[in-house]
């Protein structure tokens, strides 16, 4: 951005982000998505979309881009990109569920047992088919329960069932392979894989999760539901971590049963799973603000009750994080907004089902229009192109600082929380008045100066 001369920038983070901009007139965007996200970018003044071949300071990319590109294409120090190189150590069912359980053990070794449970907020997974048998030693030990399988790398709800009995896994097994030989006949089948007749390398088949399911969902209406979360990460060594203030439960369209396990209507929240079902109502989309699903809740158990859940989900953000942390190639040109899921269970209980690289930007109401809205604008607002921000501030807009290679305390104390000791700076389901804030903050850092 070219240099305002009336205005001054305090500190150096701000005069150092600046500096950088110098010479620039506007910020070059690329954007591989078309939807809320391009919206958001195309409104915000002074950037201008540039063309497929163009140099460009910010590109909000696709994963696919980031596999093929990112090794090879040289960034000046400014230039962001919206993921981590290999995000998928948190993104990939396989993966988190392997980084969580390394973490639980060294947190077991350094600080007890007790401080190990605080890892205790996933459902026994199994990969598969490398675990196969360790599953099914698993399996034996709780007959009759329900297990979900799920493909490690996919999204939407596609390629999910429920199943009770080891012969379901067994023939989904055979089924795949079979489909695999057939499209491939040269190709000979094994159990843990498939094996070309002539060479020795493995073909990989796509690898899937088996995990027990949360039998006792927290239910309103009788109905399922899940919440989703985002969490902005700015760095990795050191840890930087945003929590939005807004989010929503997403619903499913049909009343919970365990007596059919085969209804994805009933068992997947999903969006695009819930509006193929024939009853969908578009304008009321199965959601709920999370704001609204807080006051139900403190309504119907208690603040303290509630506090305590939150608490417990701020946890679950904090850990998985930094079960990563040392894996994440945390480069200075990249930043990641992931979306969590995370189920309520009867007991008030926060199960992480997932952790998503490219969580939905397309709405499915004007309501959730606008929370995407204002989340990628305060998105882009923490990225900061502009160089507007002093590098200290504890909120931007919706997004409250929680980690900043630490806990972060929070300033006020009239949320209902103690005067006295530390209390974490998450503000999750509570009032976001964030246009106010982002007046009161510019308003702040930028000071008029003599010219």
């Amino acid at each position: 951005m070219a240099k305002n001369k009336n205005i001054s920038y305090k500190g150096p983070y701000g005069y150092q982000k600046l500096k950088e901009r110098e010479g620039r007139a506007c910020i070059r965007f690329k954007c591989a998505l078309t939807n809320t996200i391009l919206d958001v970018l195309r409104q915000r003044p002074g950037w201008v979309e540039v063309k497929e071949e163009g140099d460009w300071d910010f590109y909000w990319c696709d994963v696919r881009w980031l596999q093929e590109n990112f090794d090879h294409t040289y960034m000046d120090d400014h230039v962001r990109i919206s993921h981590f190189r290999n995000h998928y150590e948190l993104t990939r069912k396989n993966y988190i569920v392997k980084n969580l359980k390394r973490f639980r053990k060294q947190l077991e070794r350094d600080s007890g047992k007790l401080e190990a449970t605080k890892c205790d907020f996933f459902p026994k997974t199994f990969e598969m088919p490398s675990e196969y048998h360790l599953f099914v030693e698993e399996f034996r030990k709780n007959p009759g329960i329900t297990w979900i399988m799920k493909p490690v790398a996919r999204s939407q709800g596609r390629g999910i069932f429920l199943f009770r009995k080891l012969k379901d896994v067994i023939d989904w097994r055979k089924v795949r392979c079979l489909h695999l030989l057939t499209s491939q006949p040269t190709l000979k089948l094994c159990w843990d894989g498939v094996r070309l007749d002539d060479q020795k390398d493995e073909i990989p088949v796509e690898n899937y999760v088996a995990q027990r399911y949360i039998e006792n969902p927290y239910l309103i209406g009788g109905r399922k539901f899940d919440l989703r979360v985002y969490v902005l990460v700015m760095s990795y060594l050191p840890l930087k971590a945003w929590l939005y203030r807004d989010g929503f439960a997403r619903f499913s369209n049909t009343r919970f049963t365990l007596n059919t396990i085969d209804d994805h209507y009933v068992h997947l929240t999903n969006v695009a799973v819930q509006k193929t079902a024939p009853d969908y109502d578009p304008e009321k989309g199965c959601k709920w603000m999370i704001q609204q699903f807080r006051l139900y809740l403190t309504a119907k158990h208690g603040a303290e009750a509630v506090e305590g859940l939150f608490a417990e989900m701020d946890n679950i953000f904090i850990k998985t994080l930094q079960s990563v942390q040392k894996v994440i190639i945390s480069d200075k040109h990249c930043f990641e907004l992931y979306g969590y899921d995370i189920l309520i269970d009867q007991d008030l209980k926060p199960w992480l089902l997932e952790v998503n690289a490219s969580p939905s930007l397309t709405a499915s109401s004007q309501e959730d229009y606008e929370l995407k809205t204002h989340l990628l604008e305060d998105t882009l607002n923490i990225v900061d192109m502009e160089g507007r921000l002093t590098g200290k501030e504890k909120r931007v807009g919706g997004f409250d600082l929680i980690w900043n290679d630490g806990p972060i305390s929070r300033e006020d104390g009239n949320l209902d929380t103690p005067m006295n000791g530390f209390v974490a700076n998450t503000h999750l389901g509570y009032n976001n008045d964030r246009k106010k804030q982002l007046k009161r903050l510019y308003k702040s850092i930028q000071t008029p100066q003599k010219v």
